[in-house]
């Protein structure tokens, strides 16, 4: 791949060529495109290359945008419209779930084990032929952790992990990346924790799907995405 920046075409769905902005390996302050130009379909695909600097994905979150590949392909970088989101007071616990609670099966902490939580979720899946999170992922998140950026939520049971959920944590919004169960509930137990956490009014959960909506995830604008992290900080440099 050429990696001096430019356009590059990729196939869309009509097999017709769809312009994507290429980003340079060495990125330091190249901007990303402007959000509005994203691809429809693929929803949100905005440029492809770049690196996993954390000054790279700090500047993609504060713009709504985020790095989400496979193995073998280069980094893409999306901001799809909608945008899926759960704000906290509309989570939704089934009667299930509260007895869960309520039994007091699990323990909840944070950033005991950030390390744990992100390699939980690259495990492989029921069903999945394999993950998306990648060793540069996993290194980069690691790093935005230490660095202060990334938050996780773990839930254990009989001292063992059991689940969790990880993000990067700007301002009072939460940027999930992945959660992962190895016990039934596990990781319904860790969301509930992070909606209950007082310096968290937004959790972007990227990218729609049955589970989530169960829980309360809603669809917004794109537009008001951005503006409700902007109005939450999440957007300061």
């Amino acid at each position: 791949m050429d990696h001096n920046g430019g356009i590059l075409s990729i196939p869309g769905n009509d097999l017709q060529p769809m312009p994507v902005a290429l980003l340079p390996h060495d990125d330091d302050g190249v901007p990303f495109p402007p959000v509005d130009t994203a691809a429809r379909e693929p929803n949100g695909l905005l440029a492809v290359g770049g690196s996993l600097r954390p000054r790279r994905i700090l500047d993609a979150y504060r713009n709504g945008i985020f790095p989400w590949f496979g193995h073998g392909e280069p980094i893409l970088w999306w901001s799809p419209d909608p945008r899926c989101v759960i704000f906290p007071d509309r989570l939704h616990i089934s009667r299930r779930l509260r007895r869960t609670l309520n039994r007091g099966v699990f323990t909840v902490t944070r950033n005991r084990d950030f390390e744990a939580v992100v390699h939980g979720c690259a495990e492989p899946r029921a069903g999945s032929p394999g993950t998306w999170i990648v060793p540069a992922m996993i290194d980069a998140y690691i790093e935005l952790h230490r660095l202060g950026y990334a938050t996780s939520f773990e839930c254990w049971c009989d001292g063992r992990l059991a689940g969790g959920i990880y993000g990067v944590h700007l301002g009072r919004a939460f940027f999930g990346e992945s959660m992962f169960s190895r016990t039934t509930d596990a990781s319904k137990v860790a969301l509930t924790a992070t909606a209950a956490a007082a310096d968290i009014d937004l959790i972007d959960c990227q990218l729609s799907n049955p589970h989530l909506e169960r829980m309360g995830a809603e669809e917004i604008p794109r537009s008001r995405f951005r503006a409700l992290i902007a109005r939450l900080g999440a957007t300061d440099a």
